[in-house]
């Protein structure tokens, strides 16, 4: 009997006597239990001090960058669109000629004709050959505007794209002309101009080629450089065979160009 009564005297000194007690109880065990919340471990410093680090790597690179980021630039002009007002303004050319030689295309022979090789335009040579007729005049083929007056880059040289309209089965149609590896550019963009009005002078690309006239006609409105080279030929026409067919004067008719 001594040693139980002991026994629950000492359970009696352990159990807390009020309610305070008890909650003071539960709050000790509890704190011997759950590790500290506040307490920041060393893989967690660690994931703090990568954070921080990263953080001030890439504000560098932002405050570096920003001065080019920030500077406006030239749209380019594939993603340009024509505005409607431009084309409206657009008289509708009632005759389409050839950019050199004359008139009806005397005077020069097709190097590189449309399609072959896989070439979008036409290869335009004086008859001389070689660089015979470097800083020979080029005519623009029908009245129209400049789109696009540029240095295009290697292979390409400086181009001029225009844009001109013209009537066909009672539609209005848009055909671009585009002349590429000239030499000296005459006009300016949003410039009108007419048929046989030198626009530029037959040039080597910065002497990249012999001296020729990369010709193409297009069916975009758009102005883009492009490829010179492609398998498909949509949107692009055979430059030759659409003078020829939309000429509206006799073969025989090689009288200097009107200006």
């Amino acid at each position: 009997m001594a040693g139980r009564e002991q026994f629950l005297d000492k359970v009696r000194a352990d159990k807390p006597r009020t309610a305070r007690d008890q909650n003071s109880h539960r709050a000790s065990v509890k704190m011997k239990t759950t590790p500290s919340k506040g307490r920041t471990t060393p893989l967690g410093w660690a994931a703090i001090l990568v954070g921080l680090f990263l953080f001030a790597l890439a504000a560098g690179l932002f405050l570096r960058l920003w001065p080019e980021l920030h500077r406006p630039g030239p749209v380019d002009p594939a993603f340009q669109i024509v505005p409607a007002l431009f084309l409206v303004s657009l008289p509708a050319a009632e005759r389409f000629d050839f950019p050199i030689g004359s008139e009806n295309g005397a005077l020069t022979y097709n190097a590189q004709p449309f399609t072959e090789n896989r070439h979008l335009g036409d290869d335009l040579n004086g008859i001389g050959g070689e660089n015979s007729d470097l800083g020979d005049p080029i005519y623009a083929v029908a009245d129209g505007r400049v789109l696009v007056t540029e240095e295009a880059g290697p292979g390409w040289g400086n181009i001029i794209i225009l844009l001109h309209a013209y009537e066909e089965n009672g539609a209005r149609k848009y055909v671009q002309s585009y002349y590429a590896h000239v030499d000296q550019i005459l006009v300016k963009p949003k410039q009108k101009v007419r048929r046989g009005e030198q626009i530029a002078t037959v040039g080597t690309a910065g002497g990249k080629y012999w001296a020729h006239l990369h010709f193409e006609m297009r069916e975009f409105t758009t102005p883009f450089v492009g490829p010179g080279y492609r398998d498909d030929t949509r949107g692009w026409i055979n430059p030759s065979a659409f003078i020829a067919s939309h000429r509206g004067a006799p073969e025989d008719d090689i009288r200097p160009t009107s200006q």
